[in-house]
């Protein structure tokens, strides 16, 4: 069932999805580091939003819709990103590796680290990918 982004119901769904989907886990397996997604206001989007997503061996073990980013101090990863920029991403309109060698999807954290990881990166948007029915 594909959910509106952004929504709970788009986090929930990604969390049901990541949790069972055999190829995610599989090249998540050594993933250990949480996510925080800061969007910062554009086009349909008025406020920022955030969200939570901790990942760890392949499973989702907490998300939290739009938290106070302070909830959060050290996530190991920090993204950030136009509201158009990351529905571009998950639109499939722009490759999540390029929005982040350009600037448009910022990471704070270790970019070595997520780079080992790239096959993992890449299938966490494709689940993100399909599970988007409608951008705001």
């Amino acid at each position: 069932m594909a959910s509106v982004f952004p929504s709970e119901a788009w986090l929930n769904e990604l969390n049901d999805i990541l949790n069972s989907d055999t190829k995610y886990a599989d090249l998540a397996r050594e993933w250990e580091g949480d996510l925080l997604f800061v969007i910062q206001p554009a086009g349909n989007l008025k406020e920022p939003l955030t969200f939570y997503i901790d990942l760890w061996h392949g499973k989702c073990r907490k998300i939290d819709y739009n938290p106070v980013p302070e909830s959060y101090p050290d996530p190991a990863f920090k993204l950030t990103a136009s509201y158009t920029d990351i529905t571009e991403v998950l639109t499939g309109k722009l490759n999540p590796i390029t929005a982040m060698m350009t600037s448009k999807l910022k990471v704070k954290g270790n970019m070595g680290y997520m780079m080992r990881n790239v096959p993992m990166v890449l299938d966490f948007v494709r689940i993100a990918h399909e599970i988007t029915g409608e951008i705001l």
